[in-house]
């Protein structure tokens, strides 16, 4: 995998399918062909069946549901290679430890769901195949999720690379209001994984995405669709569209101009603001020569010619070797 969790546009982003298709291989075709021309740099579905992931005497109805919406190993494979095709990534959270037999010639990294993050056996089987890992958090405690990174790292040391461990901060709720981002839970999680850290959304629109981007997230997660109108199933609601995927990364590109680089420093294009805005010392007063320099006889004023004004101090209890006139610009060579 190429630089981990580099994206074309900076952040990684993620178009997730997820179960829009409803289990409709052509529709998910449609939504690979929308999410290629997005500009996403991968497009996740999920894999499972519903025997493999919901009990059916426990969870009978969920079993149903999930049933209805499986799509085969051979229609995984066609979706992975028009990815490939596209030279977009094909991604998938991978339910179930035999799909990865056959999926993992398509997989860069693996997605671990929110509702997995305690799965400790599929856990283990992820981490057996030694590439990267992308952990949602969502229904989580911070120590459900520490105790989740120290497990893989347990595994294998590799995952002690932020290159091969993200973590994402979701809450799991569709839709759920602004304030219930929590964006700010990506510092702490950092601080206490070290992961490389992203945001999965589930609010409407792309304002929580965009924020998170200017926070410092690297690895966006978001649903796709081609149409959030007339949709029962929920994940639709949540989505982006291809026209919006587009738009956020116009307004990424923009955050990104904005932020520059950490390095504080005066710009070009401040140009001769330095000596124009900024003050320097000059003589309140006619000063005589041989006259002990007091903050009475000085005064700060712009332009910044000759001594700047942070050396104010230095020059009380200097004394003057010559003559110096009110307002004219002064040289360490007239004191003494």
């Amino acid at each position: 995998m190429k630089n981990s969790w580099q994206g074309k546009y900076g952040p990684l982003l993620i178009a997730e399918i997820g179960g829009n298709h409803e289990g409709d291989f052509d529709y998910a075709m449609k939504l690979t062909e929308l999410a290629i021309e997005s500009g996403a740099d991968y497009i996740k579905f999920q894999i499972y069946t519903g025997d493999g992931l919901v009990n059916p005497v426990e969870g009978a109805q969920r079993n149903k549901h999930f049933k209805k919406f499986e799509l085969s190993r051979e229609q995984h494979i066609q979706l992975a290679e028009r990815c490939r095709q596209s030279q977009k990534g094909y991604l998938a959270s991978v339910w179930q430890e035999d799909a990865m037999e056959w999926i993992d010639p398509y997989i860069d990294f693996y997605k671990i769901g929110s509702g997995d993050l305690t799965a400790y056996p599929l856990l283990k089987a992820t981490a057996k195949w030694e590439k990267p890992i992308l952990l949602s958090t969502g229904l989580s405690t911070e120590k459900e999720v520490t105790d989740a990174v120290d497990y893989l790292k347990g595994i294998n040391p590799l995952y002690e690379n932020p290159d091969y461990l993200g973590v994402l901060q979701c809450t799991s709720m569709y839709p759920i209001p602004n304030e219930d981002a929590n964006l700010n839970v990506m510092n702490s999680l950092k601080e206490k994984t070290n992961a490389t850290i992203g945001y999965s959304d589930h609010t409407e629109g792309s304002k929580a995405l965009e924020i998170a981007v200017a926070m410092g997230a690297q690895i966006l997660e978001f649903h796709f669709t081609d149409d959030r109108e007339n949709k029962t199933f929920r994940d639709h609601k949540v989505s982006l569209t291809k026209e919006e995927v587009l738009g956020l990364i116009d307004t990424i590109n923009e955050i990104q101009a904005t932020q520059g680089d950490a390095q504080k420093r005066p710009l070009a294009v401040e140009g001769d603001h330095v000596v124009s805005f900024r003050r320097a010392v000059y003589p309140g007063v006619d000063i005589p020569a041989g006259k002990v320099i007091e903050e009475k006889d000085l005064i700060t004023l712009r332009p910044n010619h000759g001594i700047p004004a942070n050396e104010f101090d230095t020059l009380i209890g200097k004394t003057a070797v010559r003559d110096l006139v009110q307002y004219e610009k002064l040289a360490w060579s007239y004191f003494n």
